[in-house]
């Protein structure tokens, strides 16, 4: 069962990283009426919480850019942003990067106890590795729709 798992994470990274290289960076800033947040931000989102929900909240060190809880954790919004965010290329890299990482630490510790119970913002509550690594796939599913939504919303 194991294996199929890691192999669900790769197809559900796989379409994040086939579609921020197929969607134009230059529409990634653009929000449209009746969206609080752009591409850009989406796409960030997706690393950050995929990091946070399996090496965070286990106890690990987060690899990605300490940047990415500033511009992409829950709450914030780019019309906040006094910096400027990472690129296509760069959150690329880091999806990339992190997908590898996961598929590192993960195997034989999906039963993990976390260090302790994690409740996320919909009130839900991971007492396992596990439990938070399946959930990210909901979530970046979510976060993947989100994006299709705006990029219809901007090309129309």
């Amino acid at each position: 069962m194991e294996q199929t798992i890691f192999q669900h994470m790769q197809i559900v990274r796989g379409i994040t990283e086939k579609s921020i290289q197929q969607i134009p960076e230059e529409l990634a800033d653009i929000i449209p009426p009746g969206f609080t947040n752009n591409i850009r931000w989406n796409f960030g989102h997706i690393a950050y919480i995929q990091e946070k929900l399996v090496f965070g909240v286990s106890g690990e060190k987060m690899t990605i850019p300490k940047a990415y809880e500033f511009f992409f954790s829950a709450g914030t919004k780019p019309t906040e942003w006094i910096e400027i965010p990472p690129s296509f290329a760069e959150i690329s890299d880091v999806l990339i990067a992190q997908k590898q990482r996961i598929r590192e630490y993960l195997p034989g510790n999906l039963q993990k106890r976390l260090p302790e119970p994690f409740t996320n913002k919909g009130g839900i509550t991971f007492h396992t590795l596990g439990e938070t690594f399946l959930f990210s796939f909901y979530h970046e599913a979510l976060h993947m729709e989100t994006i299709k939504r705006i990029y219809r919303a901007i090309k129309n």
